[in-house]
Protein backbone atom coordinates (compact mmCIF):
# COMPACT_ATOMS: atom_id res chain seq x y z
CA UNK A 1 0.00 0.00 0.00
CA UNK A 2 1.40 3.38 -1.01
CA UNK A 3 1.00 6.01 1.64
CA UNK A 4 -0.26 9.44 0.66
CA UNK A 5 2.26 12.24 0.98
CA UNK A 6 1.41 15.26 3.12
CA UNK A 7 3.53 18.40 2.84
CA UNK A 8 3.39 21.02 5.57
CA UNK A 9 4.48 24.27 3.94
CA UNK A 10 5.76 27.52 5.41
CA UNK A 11 8.10 30.06 3.79
CA UNK A 12 11.19 29.35 5.95
CA UNK A 13 10.42 25.75 6.92
CA UNK A 14 11.98 26.32 10.31
CA UNK A 15 9.24 26.21 12.95
CA UNK A 16 5.51 25.48 12.43
CA UNK A 17 5.99 23.26 9.39
CA UNK A 18 8.81 21.40 11.17
CA UNK A 19 6.56 20.84 14.20
CA UNK A 20 3.82 19.55 11.88
CA UNK A 21 6.29 17.19 10.16
CA UNK A 22 7.45 15.80 13.51
CA UNK A 23 3.93 15.33 14.91
CA UNK A 24 2.59 14.08 11.58
CA UNK A 25 5.33 11.48 11.32
CA UNK A 26 4.64 10.48 14.92
CA UNK A 27 0.84 10.32 14.72
CA UNK A 28 0.07 9.56 11.06
CA UNK A 29 2.86 7.20 9.97
CA UNK A 30 0.44 4.31 9.44
CA UNK A 31 -1.39 6.18 6.66
CA UNK A 32 0.78 9.08 5.49
CA UNK A 33 4.36 10.03 4.71
CA UNK A 34 4.86 13.49 6.19
CA UNK A 35 7.26 16.16 5.00
CA UNK A 36 7.77 19.84 5.54
CA UNK A 37 9.22 22.35 3.12
CA UNK A 38 9.47 26.02 2.26
CA UNK A 39 10.74 28.41 -0.36
CA UNK A 40 13.66 29.85 1.64
CA UNK A 41 16.20 27.75 3.54
CA UNK A 42 17.22 28.48 7.13
CA UNK A 43 20.56 27.35 8.58
CA UNK A 44 18.77 25.27 11.22
CA UNK A 45 15.30 24.64 12.50
CA UNK A 46 13.91 26.70 15.37
CA UNK A 47 15.64 25.55 18.56
CA UNK A 48 12.62 26.37 20.75
CA UNK A 49 10.55 24.05 18.56
CA UNK A 50 13.20 21.34 18.86
CA UNK A 51 13.35 21.73 22.64
CA UNK A 52 9.59 21.79 23.23
CA UNK A 53 8.75 18.89 20.90
CA UNK A 54 11.38 16.82 22.70
CA UNK A 55 10.04 17.91 26.11
CA UNK A 56 6.36 17.35 25.26
CA UNK A 57 6.50 14.26 23.00
CA UNK A 58 9.97 12.77 23.40
CA UNK A 59 10.64 13.42 19.69
CA UNK A 60 14.12 14.65 18.78
CA UNK A 61 13.50 16.45 15.50
CA UNK A 62 17.18 16.91 14.70
CA UNK A 63 18.16 13.31 15.44
CA UNK A 64 15.31 12.23 13.15
CA UNK A 65 17.09 14.17 10.41
CA UNK A 66 14.71 17.08 10.15
CA UNK A 67 16.20 20.14 8.51
CA UNK A 68 15.05 23.09 6.44
CA UNK A 69 14.06 21.83 2.96
CA UNK A 70 12.85 23.39 -0.26
CA UNK A 71 9.66 22.22 -1.91
CA UNK A 72 11.69 20.75 -4.80
CA UNK A 73 13.51 18.51 -2.27
CA UNK A 74 10.46 16.52 -1.14
CA UNK A 75 8.16 14.10 -2.98
CA UNK A 76 5.19 15.61 -4.81
CA UNK A 77 2.48 15.92 -2.17
CA UNK A 78 -1.01 14.48 -2.40
CA UNK A 79 -2.04 16.99 0.25
CA UNK A 80 -0.35 20.40 0.73
CA UNK A 81 -1.10 22.34 3.88
CA UNK A 82 -0.06 25.93 4.56
CA UNK A 83 0.79 26.71 8.15
CA UNK A 84 -0.57 30.24 7.78
CA UNK A 85 1.25 33.10 6.25
CA UNK A 86 1.83 36.33 8.07
CA UNK A 87 2.86 38.14 4.88
CA UNK A 88 2.32 35.94 1.83
CA UNK A 89 2.16 32.21 1.28
CA UNK A 90 4.84 30.62 -0.86
CA UNK A 91 3.87 29.52 -4.36
CA UNK A 92 4.23 25.75 -4.58
CA UNK A 93 3.07 25.20 -8.13
CA UNK A 94 -0.51 24.37 -7.18
CA UNK A 95 -3.18 25.53 -4.75
CA UNK A 96 -2.99 24.55 -1.10
CA UNK A 97 -5.49 21.94 0.10
CA UNK A 98 -5.81 23.69 3.46
CA UNK A 99 -4.45 26.65 5.41
CA UNK A 100 -4.22 26.20 9.16
CA UNK A 101 -3.77 29.95 9.86
CA UNK A 102 -1.33 29.34 12.73
CA UNK A 103 0.41 32.14 14.58
CA UNK A 104 4.18 32.09 14.15
CA UNK A 105 5.56 31.49 17.67
CA UNK A 106 9.17 32.31 16.72
CA UNK A 107 10.71 34.56 19.35
CA UNK A 108 7.68 34.29 21.63
CA UNK A 109 7.13 32.67 25.03
CA UNK A 110 6.89 28.94 25.69
CA UNK A 111 3.21 29.48 26.53
CA UNK A 112 2.53 30.71 22.99
CA UNK A 113 4.75 28.01 21.48
CA UNK A 114 2.88 25.29 23.39
CA UNK A 115 -0.47 26.72 22.29
CA UNK A 116 0.60 26.59 18.63
CA UNK A 117 2.00 23.07 19.07
CA UNK A 118 -1.35 21.97 20.55
CA UNK A 119 -3.21 23.54 17.60
CA UNK A 120 -0.97 21.63 15.19
CA UNK A 121 -1.59 18.40 17.10
CA UNK A 122 -5.36 18.98 16.92
CA UNK A 123 -5.20 19.54 13.15
CA UNK A 124 -3.14 16.38 12.71
CA UNK A 125 -5.52 14.31 14.82
CA UNK A 126 -8.37 15.60 12.64
CA UNK A 127 -6.46 14.45 9.55
CA UNK A 128 -6.05 11.05 11.19
CA UNK A 129 -9.77 10.82 11.97
CA UNK A 130 -10.64 11.69 8.35
CA UNK A 131 -8.19 9.19 6.82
Amino acid sequence: MNKKVIAFICVHNSCRSQIAEALGSHLLSDKFSCYSAGTVLKDKINQDAVRLIKELYGIDMEKQGQKSKLIKDIPTPDLAISMGCDVSCPFIGRPFDDNWHLEDPTGKSDVIFKRVIKEIEEHILLLKAQA
